[in-house]
């Protein structure tokens, strides 16, 4: 038998335990065995790769302190010796989702085999889709299971050297590389039974793939300001100091109105951000960062 995979997980300090928001920036730390997911991670992994290490790094660390943060993950790594790194998943968090894709991004270049899983519309999709093999998720953690389960054959393959299919075969989110293959038939065949199947109102598959983007009617515009009541929105996450009503840091359900009437401005003595997607310090501190009252007071009187 085949001795087992040597594998390196990468986690951000939730995910490895080390706590939340006020741990974001903590430096690259390297742990022996596995830790938080890496468990069930490595019962899926049985007999055919061991988690030797895992790799801790906070959010805001490796975001701010790319060089640094990179430098030290890139010498643990030459340390460690993986034949495979995997990173996350990171599911719909934003800054997660960009070190995910950093850290597969670096193994890559060192000639090692990665794979990260991330919400399609995490923005580490867009920036590293094309350096990694990147899984998609939703927006919920409690799927961990499931989504470790889907990564794994496609991470056998890549630690393999195996050449993967297409994404649609293969599961993972197409990656914008286009490649000659093999088709069992010519595309003048291919683009008139389309043409057919759509004229006849049958299903078909377009080759050339592309997202219907969103149409949002604009309102009719306001001839009068001086007349208008104006609402001021976010999903900044700016909630009451204390977090009387309980508003939840990612994925709520649910949204609160507050009035402002008398307010001139918002104070961090009052108002805080509790958002689960980036760094909250600097908007608690000045909540018009999130929310312009003081702004909106400011062109209230022109």
């Amino acid at each position: 038998m085949a001795n087992p995979l040597r594998v390196v997980h990468y986690l951000n300090q939730f995910f490895g335990g080390m706590g939340g928001e006020e741990q974001a920036n903590t430096t690259v730390e390297v742990r022996d065995g596995p830790l938080g997911p890496g468990r069930p991670l490595q019962q899926l992994l049985g007999d055919r790769g061991e988690i030797v290490a895992t790799i801790i790094c906070g959010d805001n660390y490796i975001n701010e302190s790319k060089d640094d943060a990179v430098g030290a993950i890139r010498q643990a790594l030459v340390e460690l010796k993986p034949d495979l790194v995997v990173a996350g998943p990171a599911f719909d968090a934003g800054r997660y989702g960009l070190a995910c894709g950093q850290v597969c991004r670096l193994a890559q270049e060192m000639g090692i085999p990665s794979i990260t899983a991330m919400h399609p519309e995490n923005p580490g999709v867009q920036s590293f889709r094309r350096y990694s093999v990147i899984v998609p998720t939703s927006a919920n953690p409690a799927e961990m299971q499931s989504i470790l389960t889907s990564m794994l054959p496609i991470a056998f393959k890549l630690a393999a050297g195996e050449e993967l299919g297409l994404p649609a075969d293969e599961g993972y989110i197409p990656r914008g590389i286009r490649r000659q293959i093999e088709r069992g038939e010519p595309g003048y065949k291919r683009a008139v039974d389309m043409l057919v199947a759509k004229l006849q109102g049958r299903p078909y598959e377009s080759e050339v793939p592309f997202r219907q983007p969103e149409v949002v009617e604009p309102a009719p515009p306001i001839r009068d300001l001086r007349s208008a009541r104006v609402a001021l929105l976010s999903t900044g996450g700016l909630i009451p100091k204390g977090n009387p009503d309980r508003q939840l840091s990612g994925n709520p359900d649910r949204y609160f109105t507050y009035d402002v009437e008398g307010m001139e401005t918002l104070t961090g003595d009052e108002w805080e951000a509790f958002h689960g997607g980036y760094f909250n310090q600097i908007s608690s501190g000045n909540p018009n960062y999130v929310m312009p009252l003081r702004y909106m007071r400011e062109f209230e009187q022109e």
